[in-house]
């Protein structure tokens, strides 16, 4: 049997992660026992970075995480009166962010990836924000799930750049900044169909 983890891939410290792009860890095998042989793993943190299991899908685990995010939101704020929605939703995002950032810093170390694919907490954080100022309704919620997924793959500055900052801190913050991208330029098209039907 091949092995699952290479020997370039075990951890020795964050300046010899491979990064993303060399991510091997969404693969059927490594996540049909339920663990990684031989890898310790910190339920909790994989649990919330995998976002309940959302981050093991393919292809695409981080639109995936988005997708999942987006429809809790979309089912907790169609019990929510109107005016509570963006402290609730901002409430989730910071959430999100406080436990996902040490979520991440454990998955990242236990699996010998600096950011590994798998983790979509950051998605759904970044999601969430968003969302803040967005309606439950099915234009705006698919509106702000497109923008936040282009801002995330595009990654414009200073995106980018965030994603060096230390361990889970880089794998979170950078997706609040196309969240935050993604909040703004919702807000500026609701306003601009506003100003033209009224």
């Amino acid at each position: 049997m091949p092995r699952l983890i290479p020997r370039w891939s075990r951890p020795r410290g964050p300046a010899s992660l491979p990064d993303a792009a060399n991510d091997r860890l969404v693969n059927d095998a490594v996540f049909a026992a339920g663990h990684l042989p031989g890898v310790k793993r910190t339920r909790w943190a994989w649990i919330v970075g995998t976002f309940f299991g959302f981050g093991t899908l393919r292809p695409g685990p981080g639109t995936f995480g988005s997708i999942a995010a987006t429809l809790v939101w979309f089912l907790v704020m169609r019990r929510m009166p109107s005016a509570a929605i963006p402290l609730v939703t901002l409430a989730m995002a910071a959430a999100a962010t406080a436990i996902g950032i040490p979520a991440a810093t454990r998955v990242a170390r236990e699996s010998g990836r600096k950011d590994p694919q798998i983790v979509v907490i950051d998605e759904v954080a970044g999601q969430w924000l968003a969302l803040v100022f967005s309606a439950p309704t099915l234009p705006l919620t698919l509106l702000a799930l497109l923008l936040f997924r282009v801002f995330d793959i595009t990654k414009p500055p200073p995106v980018r750049a965030l994603e060096k900052l230390p361990e889970g801190t880089g794998i979170v913050v950078d997706d609040l900044a196309a969240g935050g991208y993604a909040l703004v330029v919702g807000m500026l098209l609701q306003l601009a169909w506003f100003f033209r039907h009224h």
